[in-house]
């Protein structure tokens, strides 16, 4: 068996058997096949997709190419949460302490930024101190402990989807819904939760464009989970505008902190969409019997305060320094910043999230190559969205960049992002669908 022949039948449309696909992904593992055969196999993926055969295989294939971890021994249930991607996709740094203080255990297997949106990881590293590379022994005690753990992938935890993990984000090969299935479900079969909501979402600032194509994603995630004895709720979200007001790695730490401090100051679009996936969490759980009963136990239990300890707590059992972080907000910004105003009166319609999401790649929030560092302090603060009204000169953002070039080159894009309009844009439903095994 040979890797270009393999190339060669999915480039044609063919479908591979499990053995191809096991040579393929095993092969890359072990250092025996390059990247860039990868990387044309991860292409013709892209644009001749996969059969549900051969995703299940991928999927599993992946899984096996490392270790699991073992979380006998702690008391359950285990739930996790994962979104699709978006910009200002901060919501798993409020859920994993919510649903520890409900009593569902988080056991959070993160990523960093891929393209345009950003990264779980990322944005915990903007913390002093904190690790994100735990060991399993690491994992388990502060899952323990805390109520959740978010870690990334070590070399030992599924290696395949580490590997193609960052290639695909530097070869235009994301956007694809058996990839994209795979790396999810390998990463949260690994990590050893029994339930999963997943945050599928679309428009501008996702992976999937239309929502079609976000209904064909998590319906491919969720049946998938099925086939591996996996519970999944999967909630279709709108992704045309950053959600919540921060876009940035501390910055999005900081709005986390304030939701945690006083939900009720949370900004509406991130309060709506972290209690709905919350409301889902606790019925996979057993917490509750009905969606309705979700939201109220979880809108309770953040005025409760607990979930900011937890939070905290979290931060000192995986290293880092509670009282550094609480110093350093509002306070650990870069110097290179400019406010963006609006250029007439007017409504905004939206400010559109992709081109926010790939300014902020400029600004020095994510990477434009696997091997790029990414800034803690660069970002972009939005004074207004969708639908508020604006008079000539009003600032609409604060802009932060990694250094004075990259804040001059990505101004025009924020200024292009800005979409105005001389009437209220009609309101779109912040959750679309909800989609469940049938």
């Amino acid at each position: 068996m040979r890797a270009v022949d393999i190339i060669m039948d999915k480039r044609l449309g063919k479908e591979l058997s499990r053995e191809a696909i096991g040579f393929l992904i095993g092969g890359y593992v072990a250092g025996d096949i390059p990247d860039y055969q990868v990387a044309a196999w991860a292409m013709a993926v892209c644009l001749n997709g996969m059969t549900a055969m051969e995703t299940a295989a991928l999927t599993e294939t992946m899984l096996v190419s490392g270790a699991r971890i073992d979380l006998s021994g702690i008391e359950g249930p285990f739930v996790d949460k994962h979104s699709t991607g978006g910009v200002g996709d901060k919501t798993s740094l409020i859920l994993a302490p919510l649903a520890a203080a409900i009593g569902v255990r988080d056991p959070m297997m993160a990523g960093r930024a891929l393209g345009h949106t950003g990264g779980t990881l990322d944005k915990l590293d903007a913390i002093p101190g904190y690790r994100t590379q735990l060991t399993v022994a690491e994992f388990r005690a502060t899952l323990d402990s805390a109520g959740f753990a978010i870690a990334g992938q070590t070399k030992d935890i599924v290696p395949a989807d580490r590997l193609l993990y960052a290639l695909r984000d530097v070869t235009a090969t994301v956007e694809s819904v058996p990839l994209i299935t795979a790396s999810i479900l390998s990463k949260k079969a690994a990590e050893g939760a029994d339930a999963l909501v997943l945050d599928v979402k679309y428009g501008s600032g996702a992976f999937m464009k239309d929502p079609l194509e976000g209904e064909k994603l998590a319906r491919s995630l969720v049946d998938t989970g099925a086939a591996m004895g996996k519970r999944i709720i999967a909630l279709l979200t709108d992704m045309n505008e950053p959600l919540g007001n921060m876009v940035g790695n501390f910055l999005e730490v900081e709005e986390c902190l304030d939701c945690l401090e006083d939900f009720s100051k949370a900004p509406p679009d991130l309060a709506e969409v972290t209690l709905e996936l919350a409301a889902r969490m606790a019925l996979l759980g057993g917490k509750v019997t009905n969606i309705e009963d979700g939201r109220a136990l979880c809108a309770e239990t953040l005025v409760s305060g607990k979930p900011l300890s937890l939070f905290l707590k979290n931060v000192e059992a995986q290293g880092g320094n509670v009282r550094q972080l609480c110093a350093m907000r509002r306070v650990y910004r870069s110097p290179f910043t400019a406010t963006v105003r609006a250029a007439r009166n007017d409504y905004i319609a939206r400010i559109d999230a992709w081109k926010t999401g790939h300014a902020a790649v400029i600004l020095g929030v994510g990477r434009n190559r696997a091997s790029d560092t990414v800034s803690p302090v660069a970002g972009v603060q939005l004074h207004k969205k969708g639908g508020d009204t604006v008079q000539q000169g009003d600032p609409i953002m604060t802009v932060w960049g990694k250094d004075e070039a990259s804040l001059a080159a990505a101004l025009p894009q924020l200024e292009a992002a800005i979409e105005y309009a001389p009437t209220p844009p009609a309101k779109r439903p912040l959750v679309l669908k909800e989609l469940v095994h049938a």
